[in-house]
């Protein structure tokens, strides 16, 4: 049980550290609430929606969407699409430029929905990586494993908003967040161009 657990918060870890949208969201959402409880709604919903897809993937549904070879394409095709889009939202959207906003708790929630199940590159992730490296684990191990995976998501979540809170408190200008935005939209059209790559290897 001990080596499950382990192997999950070190794989859960090293997969959501990387930034990406769902990071940079509940990140930016820290910055700009003036208080840490009313950014609870986007770090509860990314969490739960983490945890629902790492249940999902260790209950077996990764090795379902596996027998699909012509899925893979469809869900390269569009995390590429879904990448630069939001690669673009982020980029425009800069604290410095007035551009981002305060969320209403049910904004944060479906915002976050989006960010976190309609991501093709945090699916493929889920169910091909974790899924995957349950495999390993029967019974009680598994779903330590798959315990040890989520409650990563729910601690990096909580700690990535109240991180947030306390930069934008620090940076009242804005620019270094500016900055932030900008590096993490180049980072995530990058990605979009390594699934194309992928996305080209499958055709």
């Amino acid at each position: 049980m001990i080596q499950a657990i382990v192997h999950g918060i070190i794989l859960a870890f090293g997969l959501i550290l990387p930034l990406g949208v769902q990071n940079i969201f509940v990140f930016n959402q820290g910055v700009l609430h003036p208080r840490f409880r009313t950014v609870l709604p986007v770090v509860i919903t990314a969490a739960l929606c983490d945890t629902l897809l790492i249940g999902a993937a260790v209950g077996g549904v990764s090795l379902l969407l596996l027998t699909l070879e012509w899925l893979t394409p469809v869900v390269y095709g569009a995390g590429v699409l879904f990448l630069l889009f939001m690669g673009w939202q982020i980029w425009s959207a800069a604290p410095a430029a007035g551009n981002m906003k305060q969320l209403s708790p049910r904004g944060q929630i479906g915002y976050a929905l989006s960010v976190s199940l309609l991501n093709p590159h945090a699916l493929l992730d889920t169910v091909g990586v974790i899924g995957t490296g349950s495999l390993g684990y029967e019974g009680v191990e598994r779903w330590g494993f798959a315990a040890a995976t989520a409650g990563v998501s729910w601690v990096w979540f909580l700690g990535l908003a109240a991180a947030g809170r306390m930069l934008g408190q620090a940076d009242t200008s804005g620019r270094l967040i500016r900055l932030m935005n900008q590096g993490s939209a180049l980072l995530i059209w990058a990605i979009a161009i390594y699934m194309s790559l992928q996305l080209w290897r499958t055709l």
